[in-house]
């Protein structure tokens, strides 16, 4: 890979082991402000999703041999794009954002910024990076197997935090 693709590939990962810390912090406060965590038995299977993405990405670049893959401005645009929402989404939820299923029982239910528009934003924006950051790098194969591994998991994921808000006396 070119030396802007690697630099590209670790401040993706950076991103996603600070976006972990964050969601760590959140955990704690909502835990300590009393907040439910439900959908343990499922959550080990998104690190391995998301761990294996990056090693797949990785190995498909290597195997390949990739190294002269050009940068393509317009799938950088859409990764901006992505990240950009991805922030939105963080920003909207601040402390009640999390990477688990962490109820917080009598709080209001968020239903500003993007979450005014659709139920789960931060699912699809993830099904979109997880589309767009391997064509990046050439990696195609990864580029149509963790999408698809990833709608599998929300298969499992949407409906169990659904009912966890219903349950919980989440404020309408």
């Amino acid at each position: 890979m070119q030396p802007i693709m690697w630099i590209l590939f670790i401040f993706i990962i950076c991103q996603r082991v600070i976006e972990l810390k964050i969601a760590k912090r959140n955990e704690q406060w909502m835990k300590e402000k009393g907040g439910i965590e439900k959908g343990q038995t499922h959550y080990k299977w998104f690190i391995v999703l998301h761990t294996a993405f990056f090693l797949s990405i990785l190995f498909e670049v290597i195997v390949r041999d990739q190294v002269n893959i050009e940068f393509n401005s317009y799938l950088f645009a859409l990764f901006i794009l992505t990240q950009l929402a991805r922030v939105w989404c963080i920003q909207t939820l601040g402390k009640f954002w999390n990477t688990k299923i962490i109820i917080l029982p009598n709080s209001p239910l968020v239903r500003k910024g993007p979450y005014k528009f659709v139920k789960h934003p931060n699912y699809i924006i993830v099904g979109l990076e997880l589309f767009i950051i391997p064509w990046l790098f050439g990696a195609y194969y990864t580029a149509i197997i963790f999408p698809f591994l990833h709608v599998t998991l929300m298969a499992i994921r949407i409906p169990m935090e659904n009912k966890a808000l219903a349950e919980i006396n989440i404020q309408e």
